[in-house]
């Protein structure tokens, strides 16, 4: 596992201190994927450089499988650090060395030994699906191939902790599911805490069991993916919410946003309410998924203007949220941030 705590990172210049990173408590239990999202600036390549004391932290603790890294001699950071891969956005291969040449690299620096390097690259390169692909060239392979060439490479030394910064950045998205599934099943076959620091909320939905939004340096929120999903006070759960499209409701009828607020809502919730309320319920528009055996998204219905105060009741009664479509989220306030972060 993986576990920050108070992390504080700040830059000196000119008479002037930029805090980049504030306070920061976070931790990522065994076998659990953690994604931490955020716009360009937010602060989240710093976050990754800390966690692996590339860069030094201002203050705060980095711990890692029980070790504090943030306490530990260059010596047995060298050890610890050992503890962690990483996948960059960036591939990182070195051009000039084939596949396995560049899987070896880590076991190289380690001193081990040829036979067992050949051993441990093979079984890697297997693993991820590239076992025929081990004499080529990074310029012979997919941009997803390459990718997974990364993603062998940081499990050479078998680290408990995979630090995945935006690794699926840039890739189309047949090789974007394909790393997804890669990740995710690495997870469950080994045991890893991942941490996936990304701004695509897709890759959130589909492989991230909590989420953080990464805002000036603070988290402002955070929680169980399935629940901020289930949840329309949420706005962090409304981005994450799959993209919809949806039609216009016709004359007389309003159109309400609909999500799915709980795991309980029966299937054929459009004709009971629709049976309710003695009028046809219109499905407007929907974006609905399963994330980790929920269903989650967001469906638009047009109901008669007259009935949507008991449309509400009745959707709310089946574990429906319900606003008006065009209505805005509610925005926290200062003292709503502070609790958050």
């Amino acid at each position: 596992m993986i576990r920050i705590d108070q992390l504080t990172k700040a830059y000196e210049h000119a008479g002037s201190r930029t805090v980049v990173l504030d306070s920061l408590d976070f931790e990522v239990g065994r076998g659990e994927i953690a994604a931490v999202v955020g716009r360009s600036g937010a602060g989240k390549s710093t976050l990754a450089q800390c966690v692996t004391l590339l860069e030094l932290p201002t203050s705060g603790s980095v711990i890692v499988d029980g070790v504090d890294l943030t306490a530990s001699s260059e010596r047995d950071l060298r050890t610890a650090r050992r503890a962690i891969g990483t996948i960059f956005q960036s591939d990182g291969l070195f051009s000039r060395r084939t596949a396995a040449e560049n899987v070896a690299l880590p076991l190289e620096f380690l001193g081990v030994t040829p036979a067992e390097s050949r051993a441990r690259v093979a079984e890697l390169l297997e693993r991820v699906g590239l076992g025929d692909k081990a004499r080529h060239y990074p310029h012979q392979l997919s941009g997803g191939q390459r990718q997974r060439v990364g993603v062998a490479r940081a499990l050479a030394l078998r680290p408990r902790v995979l630090l995945s910064d935006e690794a699926t950045s840039g890739l189309d998205p047949e090789s974007t599911q394909s790393i997804l599934g890669l990740l995710r099943e690495l997870r469950d076959d080994l045991d890893l805490s991942i941490l996936l620091i990304t701004h695509e909320m897709e890759a959130v939905r589909e492989i991230a069991d909590t989420v953080a939004r990464l805002e000036a340096g603070r988290f402002t929120e955070r929680g169980r993916v399935v629940d901020l999903l289930q949840d329309q006070s949420s706005q962090l759960g409304a981005d994450l919410q799959p993209q919809r499209a949806s039609a216009a409701a016709a004359d007389g009828q309003v159109a309400l946003l609909a999500t799915y607020g709980s795991p309980d809502v029966p299937a054929d919730w459009l004709a009971r309410v629709s049976a309710e309320l003695g009028e046809p319920v219109g499905l407007l528009g929907a974006a609905v998924e399963v994330v980790d055996g929920t269903t989650v998204g967001t469906v638009t219905v047009g109901v008669p203007a007259s009935h949507a105060d008991a449309a509400r009741d009745a959707l709310a009664r089946l574990g429906i949220q319900t606003r008006r479509d065009a209505d805005p989220l509610p925005l926290l306030n200062d003292d709503e941030i502070e609790t958050a972060a």
